[in-house]
């Protein structure tokens, strides 16, 4: 019963506890970690260094349970209309517009984050008061920080573009050399969000939440630009890669020439694992790059939330940010505020070789564009169907 967190622990308010209380409680229980489950370097991690820690240091057994987040999240869903109050998933890894789905249905464990004494120590709390423009209000902790970016090879000598109105030329001039994730793919969608700023006048106009007057006077901007470069894509636009991973393939077997992701160390991954050429660089487009953070969270009827909060503090730590850093590791930017940290943290962190393909830190700040509200987000996608697709 202990490696499923037991009665006891499921059963405890841990709202009303000290931390020590949990960490004490969660020793020699396991916690099943349900997360996307894409990336092989990611479940690398998991599965040892942030597994090895969470045993070493506090007795829990990890369990990652690989599995994209509209099912995860919809078996949460269940659960909640059925009232099953002891549930399988424990700790979730959660993006904007799920969170919000899974808050308006009361599904998730909370206020929690100030009981955890990393969050209280290193987190900027205004930066990560809100998710895709909704409010977090202590229902999830951030442990990384994530950016568009693109990737292209200099020694392709296509060049690239600078801007969304000089990449709707550069397709034009290199037919069949670019395409991009069909949304809802996570990365397709970034990428038509980041043309709906680029295409509509900015972001700036769309964070006071979602206005559904102001999108459908700019949405058709967005097909218009979108439908005039689809004839010039990869096959024609007859089709678009299934998810990141297709586009990727492409990329790497100089079927298109330009590539794209929401990790800004994408590329020197790629790489490292000699899957690209050293000469692959990154570029923001003039625009802006749209950034976030990323979230864990805990189901409402988790049966370890004890184990759960535990792992949630680790995550965000200054030795695992650190490792989670490291390009080798996953390569994958503080989701605390480093600021914070003590001289000797921040040199340690200032030290690591984020490689040459990697923009530096100043440029992606400087490009940094901020998401907006998870309506635009689904509207989106949905337009992009019925405008785009079909």
């Amino acid at each position: 019963m202990a490696g499923c967190g037991g009665p006891d622990i499921a059963d405890e308010d841990w709202l009303e506890k000290d931390f020590s209380a949990a960490r004490a409680a969660a020793e020699g229980s396991t916690v099943r970690f349900y997360m996307w489950g894409g990336s092989a370097q990611i479940n690398e991690w998991v599965d040892t260094y942030l597994a090895g820690e969470v045993r070493e240091k506090y007795g829990i057994t990890l369990v990652r349970v690989p599995m994209d987040a509209s099912v995860f999240v919809n078996k949460l869903l269940t659960e909640k209309a059925a009232g099953r109050e002891k549930g399988t998933i424990d700790l979730l890894w959660i993006n904007g517009e799920n969170f919000k789905a899974c808050r308006e249905a009361e599904a998730l464990f909370g206020p929690y984050a100030e009981k955890l004494p990393n969050y209280s120590q290193y987190v900027d709390k205004e930066l990560a008061a809100y998710d895709f423009g909704f409010p977090v209000e202590g229902y999830e902790t951030p442990y990384g920080k994530a950016q568009f970016v693109f990737e292209f090879d200099p020694k392709r000598d296509n060049g690239r573009p600078g801007s969304f109105a000089e990449l709707e030329q550069w397709v034009k001039e290199h037919p069949g050399k670019f395409t991009y994730p069909q949304p809802p793919d996570f990365t397709g969608s970034a990428f038509i969000r980041q043309a709906f700023y680029a295409v509509t006048g900015g972001v700036d106009q769309y964070l006071k939440g979602w206005d559904q007057e102001l999108f459908e006077r700019n949405a058709p901007k967005l097909w218009e630009y979108l439908n005039r470069i689809e004839p010039y894509l990869w096959q024609g636009g007859q089709s678009y890669p299934k998810d990141v991973a297709a586009l990727d393939t492409l990329f790497a077997r100089g079927e298109v020439d330009i590539n794209m992701s929401y990790h800004p160390m994408h590329a020197q991954n790629k790489i490292m694992e000699g899957l690209y050429p050293k000469s692959v660089r990154t570029f923001v487009m003039k625009e802006g790059a749209i950034f976030n953070l990323h979230f864990n969270a805990i189901p409402f009827n988790a049966s370890n939330k004890a184990g759960a909060m535990v792992v949630a503090n680790f995550l965000m730590s200054p030795e695992a940010q650190l490792s989670k850093l490291r390009p080798e590791n996953w390569g994958d930017f503080p989701g605390i505020d480093v600021s914070r940290l003590s001289q000797e943290q921040r040199e340690a962190f200032e030290k690591v070789d984020l490689g040459e393909a990697t923009l530096g830190a100043e440029v992606l700040s400087n490009a940094a564009v901020p998401e907006v509200a998870a309506e635009y987000v689904e509207a989106l996608e949905k337009g992009w169907e019925e405008n785009v697709l079909r």
